[in-house]
């Protein structure tokens, strides 16, 4: 940094620093202007890290991904050296409060101000997610009012998605009533982040006071981490946009993509048919280990922030054409051809029918074999999910697939409640038809006969079922698509099928590895 030869101010990289701003994450934020040019807002590396060249590595980073940003809701880089004497970024000067001293200053946003605040931060953060780049510092205090525009600045604490976290051991680099749960939680920031982030930011304009309340960090961090955030005040589909948005769980959370597709026809694209807002999805019961729910009930029991007693009163909406769906819902199935659905269901009824004839041939090993298969199929399904889920979040990584290995002995122990809630269900349906065929007298190949083709459809249409339907599906479907390939598998189920029932009626049936029929002993 040296002195100006015109007068005493101080210059870095031609800048003569008008004015001293604020502080960033990495600087000090100067007012600066170079000659006659226009006033941008310059940030400089404070002096104790100008020599660590990770910093510099760093700012690099930023200044590499952020160049590429172009939005008018963005204060965008207009000049950079990060291997200069002195580093710095210069960005638009935007001459405004920041949001927080706007609303201390004058109270909370309302009306179509509120809305349009709402849509315009929204807008900016899509346009840095664009670039490949997480912002991670989203807060009142990080926006500048042009007007009633707001403008995102400070990409102090951004980074490229696919960079390692810049946080040591211990640190804790945002303000925590606007940091997202999984960020306290020591995890990597995702856009899921920022979008949480949008939502308690909107919820300050909106309220004139932070949603999670006020207090010793700890105490926010805690109300951040359980979700328990006080929105009365907020117009309704506003506020169950937000409620939705500050989900402590991201994968429940609506994309960027939603919240905008129902904002923009209200606010900065108005041209565009108006939709449903975006709301929190369904949960699946039987994919929750009994445990995790027995706590998750619990903690909504206990320690209620005032303002949020209850549960939002959230229903689904489908999205319209184009918009992306939540993490949980799966895509509309492409219209098929009721020949290839009868192709379909013909393939699936010859699998019961095989079910039935193994039950009929050999019992016990049918039974231990079909159950074992619930619980491997169960366990893939909640692995596939989570798989899914997490590149919907933070993208695809290359330890993607290290990663579903590591996690398979817990997807396999959190299938357990599910496959032993639906094992009971078709047990149970299966020794209903059992005590059916005792009354009408059949003899006992055919009645495990029809207890295994009842066990197989009782899985099948089951609770939790749909963990098994998804897996076959994606056998049966590409099978069903082709006549050809069709008619040799249903050549291979019919003869497996035949076998079976060749084996019954030459051997009878097979009570490997016990001995005996059960009850033989009796009169």
């Amino acid at each position: 940094m040296t002195s100006s030869p015109a007068g005493p101010r101080p210059t870095v990289g031609g800048y003569t620093l008008l004015a001293p701003l604020g502080e960033g994450g990495m600087g000090v934020v100067h007012l600066a202007r170079r000659g006659e040019g226009e006033r941008v807002a310059l940030k400089v590396l404070r002096p104790h890290i100008v020599g660590d060249q990770e910093a510099r590595q760093r700012l690099a980073r930023e200044v590499g991904s952020l160049s590429r940003i172009r939005s008018r809701w963005v204060a965008e880089i207009v000049d950079a050296d990060p291997w200069g004497e002195v580093p710095y970024v210069a960005t638009r000067y935007v001459p405004g409060l920041s949001l927080h001293d706007l609303v201390v200053e004058e109270g909370a946003i309302t009306g179509p101000d509120l809305s349009w605040l709402a849509a315009c931060l929204a807008e900016g953060i899509a346009s840095v997610h664009a670039v490949g780049v997480l912002h991670r510092d989203v807060k009142p205090s990080n926006v500048l009012m042009e007007g009633r525009t707001p403008i995102l600045i400070d990409f102090g604490l951004a980074r490229v998605a696919d960079d390692p976290k810049l946080t040591h051991t211990g640190w804790l680099l945002g303000t925590p009533g606007y940091l997202a749960p999984e960020i306290l939680y020591g995890e990597d920031a995702t856009e899921a982040s920022d979008v949480h982030s949008w939502a308690a930011t909107v919820a300050y304009a909106g309220l004139g006071r932070p949603p999670f309340g006020r207090g010793p960090s700890m105490a926010i961090m805690d109300r951040v981490r359980r979700g328990q955030f006080d929105l009365d005040g907020l117009p309704d589909d506003l506020r169950q946009v937000v409620a939705a948005a500050l989900d402590p769980e991201p994968r429940h959370r609506p994309t960027l993509e939603q919240v905008l597709a129902w904002l923009r026809p209200l606010t900065t694209r108005p041209e565009r048919p108006a939709v449903a807002p975006p709301t929190a999805p369904e949960h699946d019961p039987y994919t929750v280990p009994l445990a995790l729910a027995a706590q998750a009930a619990a903690d909504d029991q206990t320690d209620v922030w005032p303002g949020h007693e209850q549960a939002e009163p959230f229903t689904l909406a489908l999205p319209p054409e184009g918009v992306t769906l939540p993490w949980d819902a799966a895509p509309a199935e492409p219209r098929v051809a009721p020949a290839e659905r009868f192709r379909r269901g013909v393939l699936l009824v010859a699998a019961a029918v095989v079910v039935g004839a193994a039950c009929a041939a050999y019992p016990w090993v049918s039974l231990s074999v079909l159950l074992l298969a619930v619980w491997l199929l169960r366990s893939g399904s909640l692995a596939a999910s989570a798989h899914g889920q997490r590149r919907q979040l933070r993208g695809r990584k290359w330890y993607d697939g290290v990663q579903l290995l590591v996690a398979a002995p817990w997807h396999l122990v959190q299938s357990i409640p599910g496959a032993v809630l639906l094992g009971l269900w078709g047990l149970t349906l299966a020794a209903s038809a059992a005590l059916i065929c005792y009354a009408v007298a059949t003899g006992v190949a055919l009645a495990l006969f029809v207890c295994g083709v009842t066990l197989a459809v009782s899985l099948w249409w089951g609770p939790g079922g749909s963990r098994l339907r998804g897996p076959v599906a994606r056998v049966v479907n590409p099978l069903s698509a082709d006549p050809r390939r069709w008619v040799v598998a249903l050549v291979l189920v019919t003869a497996a099928g035949v076998a079976l029932g060749m084996v019954v009626d030459i051997d009878g049936t097979s009570w490997t590895p016990g001995d005996r029929r059960p009850l033989s002993d009796r009169p």
